[in-house]
């Protein structure tokens, strides 16, 4: 029955990408490319998730950052000492905020080593071929999953008033639809680290179905070369390799720090809401009703009906919360939730996908192009729309193998 649930599911979340594109009758010609795009997302889950070279790798890059997370565990307690532990188990801000430091420098590293150009053009590469878009957007794909949804932009700002608004909706959709390395450790604390990486690689793909269809448009092969050959500026080329360390431990240390900080106003906002919602409604919450909002939607991915509330609760307060408050509350209480659903909701909460977003990415935007800030402020539930479809399109995929 959840197969037929799940199949249901993605025609909807594709038709509802469709019905408010730009151009309905260009997302239709690009019916073959969307299907192919489908078809490397089932067989790049099916690898991760169903063979044992996937769970190999997976196993590897868990234990990669279990390795990265006791030597960041190190510093910490260099710096904070016996503060670290809170009883028997270690505080969530020495645990899962600080070690986002140590893997800022790793990214730091390789990035001053050009490891991580290197990858991301090779990726890249391939990516472009099969999703039919221009390098700038595959590029940009793959470069936001390492910088983060922020950070990416740097890496184009040389150019960022000559890409046009359609090309720049893709660009934006694309950050908003991944995360950043800097905090894959942390969620790998909060959630299976197999949904973690499954909902990377396949958000990576998915943005460009739900873009072929809502923001369809053609890219020359003399328009991208024209973007490509312009200077794209490296913001750190001229650093010596102390001046980088120091750059991205500052940077890490910021990241750090404001995630605990959107944690500790998020988390403390919805239980005043919940406490609000609850007294005028006879304990009824507030995500007890986004719960019950999100709750078809949940269902669609392929999550029993009697689990659905349980679910959409989650769903719902990563959209106007962030992913880790979400990720915490499910690593805390999951609600009763069967094996299956909670690979559907880990794998819809690994995305940027959330109201906060919005003002991040305009606003990373805007420091870099008046232009492009405004646009994508002006572009903002829209672009919030498409990544959530996104993430909705992944759940669904991976409650179709599970």
């Amino acid at each position: 029955m959840h197969y037929a649930v799940g199949i249901a599911g993605l025609a909807v979340f594709l038709l509802s990408a469709w019905l408010p594109s730009t151009d309905r009758g260009a997302a239709l010609q690009k019916s073959g490319r969307i299907v192919v795009l489908l078809g490397l997302q089932f067989l790049l889950g099916t690898v991760l998730l169903k063979t044992s070279a996937g769970t190999a790798l997976v196993r590897g890059i868990r234990d990669g950052f279990d390795h990265i997370l006791g030597y960041a565990a190190q510093g910490t307690a260099f710096v904070f000492g016996d503060l670290v532990k809170v009883g028997e188990s270690p505080a969530l801000f020495f645990s899962v905020m600080m070690p986002i430091v140590f893997v800022s420098v790793l990214i730091g590293i390789l990035q001053h080593l050009r490891v991580l150009p290197l990858v991301i053009k090779a990726v890249g590469a391939v990516l472009s071929k099969v999703s039919g878009y221009g390098r700038v957007e595959s590029f940009n794909a793959v470069a936001a999953v390492i910088l983060g949804q922020s950070e990416v932009f740097i890496s184009l700002r040389a150019i960022l008033d000559r890409i046009p608004p359609q090309r720049m909706y893709t660009l934006a959709a694309s950050a908003m639809s991944t995360v950043s390395a800097s905090i894959l450790g942390a969620y790998m604390q909060l959630i299976d680290a197999r949904y973690v990486i499954a909902g990377i690689v396949l958000n990576l793909v998915g943005v460009f179905v739900v873009t072929s269809l809502i923001n369809p448009y053609s890219v020359t092969p003399e328009e991208d070369r024209a973007l490509l050959d312009a200077d794209i500026a490296d913001s750190r080329k001229h650093e010596s390799f102390f001046e980088m360390l120091a750059d991205y431990i500052l940077v890490g240390f910021r990241v750090a720090i404001t995630v605990a900080a959107m944690l500790i106003g998020f988390i403390a906002l919805l239980a005043m809401v919940n406490g609000v919602f609850a007294a005028l409604f006879h304990g009824t919450t507030f995500q007890d009703v986004i719960g019950r909002l999100f709750a078809p939607l949940a269902w669609l991915t392929g999550v029993p009906w009697d689990e659905c509330a349980a679910a959409g609760r989650f769903m719902g307060t990563k959209l106007v919360s962030n992913e880790i408050v979400a990720m915490q509350q499910l690593r805390g209480d999951p609600d009763g939730l069967s094996q299956r659903s909670l690979a559907i909701v880990s794998t819809y909460l690994v995305s940027f996908a959330n109201l906060a977003s919005i003002a991040i990415i305009s606003g990373a935007l805007r420091g870099l192009s008046e232009k492009q800030g405004l646009l994508a402020a002006r572009y903002g539930t829209r672009l919030l729309y498409a990544a959530t479809l996104v993430s909705l399109l992944s759940a669904t995929i991976v409650g179709l193998l599970f």
